[in-house]
């Protein structure tokens, strides 16, 4: 099934009725449209007059919906997922925890590889030169101790945007539409975790205490190369919109239905990041 991707940026009244999501304007009182639940896979809620009423939170976590809420600054400043997504929650919880470090390192090394390998198809596809990428690929090791995500990272970012472009979450240029379509992404990948029954917290690279999402920032790297293929295609566009406009955050929304090619079939990249946390 391919969820919808709603984003409310306008004063709204949001209710429940017959199992519908009703978007009623906060002005005229006059229904704006009507979204079956069960279609929804992410909302994001980015205007400071948006009023949702709590039977509608409670279908919107029962169905595994992604709620996303946005600062002052229109980007993701938090998420509310299901507290429980799967019936063996509790076992997979004690099977993560107890989790071996070579393990970990053999999985984390299976993921740079496949960032890699997407950053590659990436460089490809805009006939940039891929070339060094294959030894990148090449020199990762259990762990990655050799650094190479980083590494291609380096090379990866001169190829898109110029030798002068540092990937710096508070930079600026192409920066601010990365980080938004870097934070949606995560959500998606939080849910997906949550509904396979694992606690996000625990990663198996970035462990950082203050991090909540050390998993979902595992998983998500192979996915990344989607987001960086949705800027470059809004900027090749609107070369100079480095704003999160209207239109800016709408297209990068929509990573959520692209398709992606997993285990020789095609999928949205909503299914493609459930099968990914499944086979973890």
């Amino acid at each position: 099934m391919l969820y919808r991707t709603i984003y409310i940026g306008s004063a709204s009244y949001l209710r429940l009725r017959l199992g519908q999501m009703k978007i009623i304007c906060a002005e005229t009182q006059a229904e704006r449209g009507s979204i079956p639940i069960e279609d929804l896979g992410l909302l994001m809620l980015d205007h400071s007059q948006i009023t949702l009423t709590h039977q509608l939170m409670q279908a919107l976590m029962a169905n595994g919906v992604v709620l996303l809420c946005c600062d002052d600054s229109h980007l993701p400043i938090g998420m509310m997922l299901p507290l429980y997504g799967h019936s063996s929650h509790s076992r997979r919880v004690r099977e993560q925890i107890e989790v071996s470090e070579p393990l970990k390192k053999q999985l984390w090394k299976q993921t740079v590889e496949a960032k890699i390998r997407n950053q590659s198809k990436v460089l490809e596809e805009l006939g940039l030169d891929a070339g060094p990428m294959a030894t990148y690929l090449s020199g990762v090791r259990s762990g990655d101790t050799s650094n190479m995500e980083g590494i291609a990272a380096q090379y990866y970012w001169r190829q898109l945007f110029g030798k002068d472009f540092c990937r710096d979450r508070e930079g600026g240029g192409a920066n601010p539409l990365l980080n938004f379509g870097y934070a949606v992404l995560r959500s998606i990948v939080a849910k997906a975790i949550v509904e396979t029954g694992l606690l996000p917290v625990l990663g198996i690279f970035h462990r950082n205490r203050y991090n909540p999402y050390c998993l979902a920032d595992d998983l998500m790297e192979p996915y990344r190369p989607v987001v960086d293929r949705a800027v470059l295609r809004w900027l090749s566009v609107f070369p100079r919109d480095y704003d999160l406009s209207g239109g800016a955050k709408a297209e990068l929304l929509k990573i959520a239905s692209v398709d992606m090619r997993l285990g020789g079939k095609w999928h949205p990249l909503l299914v493609a990041v459930k099968m990914t946390v499944s086979s973890l």
